[in-house]
Formats: structure tokens, sequence, C-alpha cells
């Protein structure tokens, strides 16, 4: 296992805060490499880089120079496969200790960070930024150039245990991040209270409201003292909405799905039965979050609904979880005026 202090020793890693850092350590696989063996044979052509713990290791570069590297020595801070001569094997000397982080990780690190350290507000986000939630939450598909005014505008506000905090039914004004605490997700069923799900540090909830532009459809409760992030309606709809919501014609999305994408229909089942389009699956919008772990995220995917609504909501939620998901614009209504 790796620690963070030995991450910290590492080039790409050593501007990266302490809390990083152990994220960073807790995902970390040490790989070992025997002796005479060529550690990094299978890791050349891959998205990630790759650095020496322990041990020494012989560089051998296109044209026949070599390099020998000591694990925690200056010469080893670089990534192995990141030199400035294209690398062509490697040899070990001795048994070696390597560890390897995806690129995309490194970059999306890099650029939140450094976001962050030129905001005051930054440190207010806590799990919000969590490695977790840049990879595959709703901040992982933002543009860069939103991070900053984003990091500005969230607002930190605590909650009483048994606090309402958004109500069933209500208009939907804001958007919420949990920064500490634990909250339920309730829902009034037949007059009787059913719980819906709870929610931790980083979770995410009120955007179904702001994005359908529809009324609460359940109720959230802090479950005891917690506190929140607080996005309003103006600055989710600028700085989040409209960059997860990608949007389509029905042509651009026919074409689409001809490629291989899957029509999403997200109505009522007795909806979906009545006008569906060829070979639509039907996950109805309060459905939506059961189904996270259910479909395919290799697969594209085209959300529908009768008028765009509807979809617009379960797009979004979607693409928060990094799914890629397009939305048509309009809905069905807007294909029955196409064809």
């Amino acid at each position: 296992m790796v620690s963070p202090q030995q991450l910290a020793t590492l080039a790409p890693l050593a501007g990266l805060s302490p809390e990083r850092l152990a994220e960073l350590a807790a995902m970390a696989v040490v790989e070992r490499g025997a002796r005479g063996s060529d550690p990094l044979k299978e890791k050349l052509q891959l998205p990630q880089s790759v650095f020496l713990l322990e041990g020494e290791l012989l560089l051998v570069f296109e044209g026949g120079g070599t390099l020998v590297l000591v694990g925690g020595a200056e010469e080893a801070r670089q990534a192995l496969n990141r030199q400035k001569q294209r690398l062509v094997r490697s040899k070990a000397i001795t048994d070696v200790d390597l560890v390897a982080v995806e690129d995309e990780v490194l970059d999306i690190l890099a650029t939140w960070d450094q976001a962050a350290a030129a905001s005051a507000e930054a440190g207010a986000l806590g799990g919000a930024l969590s490695l977790g939630n840049l990879r595959g939450g709703a901040f992982a598909q933002l543009p860069v150039a939103h991070i900053d005014e984003l990091l500005k505008r969230f607002e930190r506000v605590k909650a009483a245990p048994g606090e309402i905090v958004i109500r069933e039914g209500d208009e939907g004004e804001h958007y919420y991040v949990v920064h500490s605490g634990r909250f339920q997700v309730e829902r009034l069923v037949g007059g009787a209270r059913v719980v819906l799900a709870e929610l931790k540090s980083g979770d995410a909830f009120g955007e179904e409201a702001l994005v359908s532009e529809a009324r609460r459809n359940a109720s959230v409760v802090a479950l005891g003292d917690g506190e929140l992030l607080r996005l309003d309606r103006k600055h989710f709809n600028e700085l989040l909405r409209e960059p997860l919501l990608r949007r389509m014609s029905f042509d651009q999305a026919a074409e689409k799905v001809r490629r291989g994408a899957l029509w999403l229909d997200v109505r009522y089942p007795s909806e979906y039965q009545f006008d569906k389009l060829p070979g639509a699956i039907n996950v109805p919008l309060a459905e939506v979050r059961n189904m996270f772990e259910v479909l395919d995220r290799s697969k594209e995917y085209v959300a529908y609904c009768q008028s765009g609504r509807r979809s617009a909501a379960a797009a979004f939620l979607f693409a928060q979880r990094g799914f890629k998901v397009w939305l048509l614009e309009g809905g069905l209504r807007n294909v029955e005026k196409t064809v």
C-alpha cells in the first residue's frame, strides 16, 4: 500500500492537498515487479502515469539510450512512461514497486485543485469535491470555465435534527449537496410516509424540480445535525443544468440511434405502451435512480417524454452519474411536427 507521503514526492502530485493525496492513496494499487522482468511491458500504451516507488529500474529508449532510476531519488519523481525520449522497454535490476495513476484522474485533480486554490469558497464544498464526485458526479462534466463561478455561488446552510429541507409539493428554488450529516428522502403514498433513500456527504438532491420545472415530488428531512451546500435556481440553471443537458433534434437523435444508441422513454408505462419509439427502453422518471446500477454505462442513450420536461430531469440525473445521455429537444410533440 502506498502512503500519502510517498505520493507527495511525485512531481505531478506534489501540489495536491493532503486530503487529495489521502484519497489517491486509498485507491492506488502498488504492483511488484520481479528482478529481471519488464514491469512496464503491458503499461506503455495505457492512459496512465506509472511511478517507481522502490528498487532500481533500467529504462531503454528508442535509439538505444538507457537510464537507471532508483526509487525515492530525484530522477524518479517523474512518470516512467512520460519521459522526453520514447520508452520502448524496461528491466528491473532489483525487485521494484510501481504505482500507476490514471491520466484522467491526474487531469481532474489538477483542474479542480488549481481552481479551488484561487477560491476562498472552495473549502466549503468538502465532500462534494471528493474524487468520486469529480469523476462521475454532476461536477465531472462541468466546463472548466464554470468552476470558479460555481465555487463562489454555493452557500452553506445548517440543518437541525428533524428539519424539513424541502417539502413534497413545494416549488423548487434550490439545488443541494450534502456537506455533512445524514438526510432522508421520503414521499407520501396513500397517506403514509415511505422512505425512498438516505443521503450522505457528497450526495445531491433537489435537481428534479428545477430541471423539469415541476413541484417537489418528495421531502428531504435531516436525521441529525447537518450542513448543506445550496445553489439557487438561477445559478443552477446557468452553471450546472445547461452544461449537462445535451440537446438534439429528432433527426440528430434518430441518426445516433441508428449508430447504436438507445431510446430512453421516461414516461409512465401506460404512455410508453401507447406510442413508444421503436426499440425504446421504458424507465419512468421516478425509477431513474434505481437504474443507475442496471443500465449499461458503455451505451449511449437519447431520453424523451411527451414535452421534454421529464426527459430533461432524467437526462440530468443520468448525466450526474456519468452516463452518456442526450435529450430529445421538445419531446414527442416536436417529433409529431417533423415526421
